[in-house]
């Protein structure tokens, strides 16, 4: 009894989750006709989810489908004949009225009337236990067609019984998961999981990436082993990830319906499929279910070089504030990425000088095999004639949101070859590191080119001999953040001299904290306490801040404090600000700094109470639940009141991601036998130098030099015109994200975000003996355009949705000391200009014949400029006032 009860128990189980009558996939009568009506539709929008915000269209036909032949040795083998009938193309919004592009055309006007013969056609699609074994159509019919009749197909795959599987459909092969009830069926398809073949890239970094969701529902009701009705919905909503505004939707339905059955042909005889489709018809070919790739055919388009014509205005150099050069810009690249290299280098060796180092940067921002071998045969690098486009290149690369082994393959070999320039010869390989970190965050550490470039990172720096060769391979290292070179910038950072053991601790402070380890840390508090050698200010403050910012232990705090007061008099304040910064902004070292704080021999007035000039602060730009910008200003002065370094940050997160958005320092030292000063400890016997380093979005550039030597000062200060000297200036590319869909409807969508800015980044530093004061100055102009574009293309008809966002901005950091006297006069400010803000949005169907319906909005704003607060005496955020200017709306035919 009791075995009679499991028993029972099981199959009430097996019952329970699959549909009544049959077990395994849809079963069709013999001899019957089942006559259905079809429909998919398409809907674009910005994730409003409102019908008359949306474009798109609607494919409806009747169906016919009928059973040929079942297998005599299994009624789960079967083979189903598939015909759409009566087509008709449409508007999803009704509200189009007149304005509607398919008004008074016919199917074979809209569709062309090969087009739409083919999709009449007859398939057939061979079911074993539910699931395609084959699908079968004729030879040399549109690639899009087939994949509207794969769309069809794929809803007749199905099982009715709950459980997760791998299907392979129009949308490849993709994990689904199935829950069965009496007489329904609910199909779950992980979109994510989908094996297929489709072109794209993104950028790596999360902050500068778009997010994507997908999901796909399919609803069966069963009735008799066979379909009454199938629902099925499939959504993409995307998002870029710092600025929510910038998003988009696709939904994509399909809708099955039983409308009556009649009698069909008589099943045909045979015991295997293949005699039984040659019996039918011979022409019949098995294709795959998967969707296949096609491009529809731009008709009437302009070449290349007519593109560059109407663009090359857009892009002199008086024009690159504008943020009509930037959206020219970010266009062009879109066309360079089909253009061949004969058709590149045509019209980079026509172009003149003032607008080739715009051309240069697009063409190297393509990213393409064919753009990179024309700027790589245009490019003489042996030659110092061209070192402004050398450098707009080799830019270009290190911002490179998608770099392959083959760009840094092209870069290790211009390094091992002759370069004419210096200075070109040290950006090559600064880039060189910038490409190994960004091809192993994408898990390309193990390719030949990144193991030969580590190789020649590593390798050069331990065999340097000059101090230029040393500089260039710690840049390198400090771009490429290898965990293998800790060591070697260790050794530099304790044991180098001057400039070197400051750049090697300051590429310590890029790594991440796991490579902060306590071997690491012991050497940071041999520098900061000079246990072993004298080192200069810069370089102690830089160890002490690495060791601050990773997760310090209790005793490596307590040393810090214990110094304050014991140090450079400048050096104390500097240290205190940093302290009392950490304390202010609550950064993760502010809990344990609090527990040495109660310890009254760290924390008193004599220690607490030191006076000077220099400065730390950190404040936001703009804070909210998900994301946060914020800025960080270090100075710190020499005990004679000459600016010692000044280190201005600009910081993005997204949640746990970050971007290193900019940074610029300026540093000075051996100034004080100007104005008859005596140098702190350890800084007796510099050379008079002064100049200015940066870093632009996660990528260390080549240091600008502004004065290196006491005669080249002098000249300098009586020949200076008070300029600024530019750090970075050009065109960048800096979100780029393609996403080919293969949609489950068989129509093809495409998204496209680009983010593109122009960049000017200048520094000065003056400085006055008859006035008794320096000034150092830090502009930062940026012009930003985002774009995206939405499209889902049938070939014969196409919805898009384009965006675009932009601004113009500026932010300017103005420091001045008088040191005629001590304490010295020291005024620092930071300012953010007033800044437009525009979005315009751009909605359109469009026939293949050129027909069209448009719809376009306009929305102005403007962001007030402000003050940044850079002390903490005044620590009030900065304000943002967002006032609406100016809205419109239009629409009509094109």
């Amino acid at each position: 009894m009791i075995l009679l009860a499991v028993l029972f128990l099981c199959f009430i189980s097996s019952y329970s989750a699959s549909v009544k009558g049959h077990t395994t996939g849809l079963s069709l009568n013999n001899d019957r006709l089942y006559k259905l009506t079809y429909s998919t539709e398409v809907l674009l929008d910005r994730g409003k989810g409102k019908l008359q915000d949306s474009v798109g269209y609607r494919i409806s036909s009747n169906v016919d489908v009928a059973l040929l032949w079942r297998n005599p040795d299994g009624d789960d083998d079967q083979l189903i004949q598939i015909t759409i009938k009566d087509v008709n193309v449409e508007n999803v919004n009704q509200q189009r009225g007149e304005k509607s592009i398919f008004k008074g055309k016919s199917p074979s006007k809209i569709m062309g009337k090969e087009n739409l013969e083919a999709l009449q056609r007859p398939t057939l699609l061979h079911l074993i236990h539910g699931k395609v074994k084959e699908f079968y159509s004729y030879q040399n019919e549109a690639v899009a067609i087939e994949n509207i009749k794969r769309g069809l197909a794929s809803l007749f795959q199905t099982q009715l019984s709950s459980g997760t599987t791998n299907e392979v459909d129009i949308s490849g092969n993709c994990k689904v998961t199935y829950q069965a009830h009496q007489d329904k069926v609910v199909k779950i398809k992980a979109l994510d999981s989908c094996k297929i073949a489709r072109s794209g890239f993104t950028t790596p970094n999360q902050v500068l990436g778009v997010s994507s969701k997908a999901t796909s529902v399919t609803t069966y009701k069963i009735e008799d082993s066979f379909v009454i009705a199938v629902l099925a919905e499939e959504t993409h909503n995307f998002g870029l990830n710092f600025l929510q505004t910038i998003k988009g939707k696709i939904v994509s339905k399909q809708k099955l319906e039983l409308k009556t059955t009649e009698a069909g042909p008589r099943l045909m005889s045979g015991k295997q499929a293949a005699a039984i489709i040659k019996a039918v018809d011979s022409k019949y070919t098995a294709i795959p279910i998967v969707g296949q790739v096609f491009q529809s055919q731009c008709k009437g388009c302009p070449s290349l070089s007519e593109l560059w014509q109407s663009t090359r205005k857009y892009l002199q150099p008086d024009n690159l504030s504008k943020a009509e050069a930037v959206r020219n810009f970010l266009a062009f690249i879109q066309h360079l990425r089909t253009a061949k290299k004969e058709e590149i280098l045509q019209i980079l060796k026509m172009e003149n000088k003032e607008v080739l180092p715009q051309l240069v940067d697009a063409v190297t921002s393509a990213q393409t095999s064919d753009s990179l071998e024309a700027i790589l045969d245009f490019l003489d690098f042996k030659s110092d004639s061209s070192i402004i486009l050398q450098e707009r290149f080799l830019y270009a690369c290190g911002f490179a949101s998608h770099p392959n082994e083959e760009l840094l393959r092209a870069l290790i070999s211009k390094f091992k070859g002759s370069i004419g320039s210096s200075d070109i010869r040290e950006t090559v390989m600064i880039i060189i590191g910038t490409l190994v970190r960004k091809l192993c965050q994408n898990e390309g550490c193990k390719l030949k080119a990144v193991v030969e470039a580590k190789k020649l990172i590593l390798g050069g720096l331990e065999k340097a001999e000059k101090k230029e060769d040393t500089r260039m391979y710690l840049l390198a290292l400090k771009n490429a953040l290898l965990p293998e070179g800790i060591p070697s910038l260790l050794k530099y950072a304790e044991a180098g001299e001057g400039p070197i053991s400051h750049l090697a601790a300051t590429a310590l402070q890029r790594y991440d904290l796991p490579f902060i380890t306590d071997e690491v840390k012991k050497t940071l508090n041999r520098i900061y306490h000079q246990n072993r050698k004298v080192h200069e200010k810069t370089v102690r403050t830089a160890a002490a801040a690495i060791i601050l910012n990773n997760n310090p232990s209790y005793m490596d705090v307590k040393n810090i404090l214990l110094s304050i007061g014991e140090l450079p008099q400048e050096m104390n304040k500097y240290m205190l600000a940093i302290v009392q910064d950490i304390l202010r902004f609550e950064m993760p070292a502010s809990k344990i700094v609090r527990r040495v704080l109660k310890e009254m021999v760290a924390h008193n007035y004599d220690r607490f109470s030191r006076s000077g000039s220099s400065s730390a602060y950190t404040g936001y730009i703009e804070r909210s639940p998900r994301s946060a910008s914020t800025y960080s200003l270090d100075i710190l002065y020499s005990g004679s009141g000459i600016l010692r370094r000044s280190n201005l940050n600009i910081f993005q997160y997204i949640g746990k991601a970050g971007l290193h958005g900019s940074q610029v320092v300026i540093e000075a030292q051996g100034l004080e036998a100007l104005i008859a000063a005596t140098p702190d400890e350890g800084e007796e016997n510099l050379d008079s130098y002064a100049g200015m380093s940066a870093i632009l979005f996660d990528v260390q550039l080549r240091p600008v030099t502004f004065f290196n030597g006491y005669s080249d000062l002098m000249s300098k200060m009586l020949s200076a015109s008070g300029d600024p000297i530019s750090v970075v200036k050009g065109l960048i590319l800096l979100i780029d994200h393609s996403q080919e869909l293969q949609l489950q409807s068989g129509l093809k969508a495409n998204i496209e975000v680009q983010g593109g800015l122009a960049i000017d980044i200048s520094g000065a530093m003056e400085f006055s003996l008859w006035y008794r004061e320096s000034k150092t100055r830090v502009k930062n102009r940026v012009t930003v355009v985002i774009t995206t574009d939405i499209t889902v293309d049938s070939s014969f008809v196409k919805a898009g949705l384009e965006t675009s966002t932009e601004t113009e901005a500026g932010l300017e950091f103005i420091s001045t000391v008088q040191f005629s006297q001590y304490p010295f006069l020291v005024c620092m400010q930071m300012d953010k200009d007033e800044a437009p803000f525009r979005q315009f949005e751009k909605k359109y169907e469009r026939l293949s014949t050129g027909r069209g319906y448009v719809s376009q909005k306009r929305k102005e704003s403007v962001l007030a400029g402000c003050e940044f607060p850079l002390h903490q005496e005044n620590s009030e955020m900065c304000k943002v006032v967002f006032a609406p200017q100016l809205d419109s709306t239009s629409s009509g035919w094109f």
